[in-house]
């Protein structure tokens, strides 16, 4: 019988996924326009608009359900899902220095570029994994495993990328 379990050279060194509450808020949001364009079928507009723009707000909500960290042998990935339209992987060998931080409250959440210049990368809370990459931009990872995730990457900037 095989070992269905990943190998030692394949297992990722760094692998976390956080959970936000809030996409509850959205999925609620999405429930809402559904029911008003069910039961709501005598206003013209509400019939044929709010039930699509439900469904896209449902899409967009299975998207923002976690964000998913993980080391892929030369490149970090970065990913929200389960639903998979945002995602972007970094290099090691591009990263220049890491350091643990906190997004301003200006920052907020989602993808969006700083009010501080660079990207962000956030789904829930304020702390931040701040990637300085060497041609000068800025990539700040929220998560809940900053001082993991800054260790790893750190790891992997001493090794030289690879």
């Amino acid at each position: 019988m095989t070992d269905a379990r990943p190998s030692d050279s394949t297992r990722p060194e760094y692998a976390h996924t956080q959970k936000s509450p809030l996409c509850l808020l959205i999925y609620a949001l999405a429930v809402v326009f559904l029911a008003v364009g069910w039961f709501v079928r005598d206003a013209p507009p509400i019939p044929w608009l709010f039930p699509p723009i439900g469904l896209l707000v449902l899409v967009l909500a299975a998207s923002i359900h976690h964000l998913a960290v993980e080391d892929r042998g030369d490149v970090l990935a970065v990913r929200f899902g389960p639903v998979p339209l945002f995602r972007r992987t970094v290099r090691y060998a591009d990263i220049g220095s890491v350091e643990i931080g906190r997004t301003l409250l200006l920052d907020g959440w989602g993808i969006h570029m700083s009010v501080r210049g660079g990207w962000v990368w956030n789904l829930w809370g304020r702390t931040c994994v701040v990637v300085h990459f060497k041609n000068g931009g800025t990539l700040r990872i929220g998560t809940d495993d900053a001082v993991n995730l800054e260790g790893f990457l750190a790891s992997k900037i001493a090794e030289g990328g690879a």
